[in-house]
């Protein structure tokens, strides 16, 4: 697993295959909280840090494609 201190509020968020996510909102024990562009359209979301595969240059970069990665909440 990546090192968490790594992720920065703001750091982007993409899936596997390159498709923007969100933004970090902030980091819990277990999971990211996901910032979406527009709030007022949409609830906040959950990933679990074990999808994480890589923080490069601040983006979070998942081992799950985007929309499989949101259907994994946690």
């Amino acid at each position: 697993m990546s090192d968490l201190t790594n992720i920065k509020k703001g750091s982007e968020i993409i899936g596997a295959d390159g498709v923007h996510i969100g933004y970090v909102a902030k980091i819990e024990k277990h999971r990211i909280q996901i910032s979406q562009d527009d709030l007022k359209a949409s609830p906040r979301r959950y990933i679990s840090v074990g999808l994480i595969a890589d923080i490069e240059n601040g983006t979070v970069r998942l081992s799950a494609n985007a929309d499989v990665a949101i259907t994994l909440e946690d």
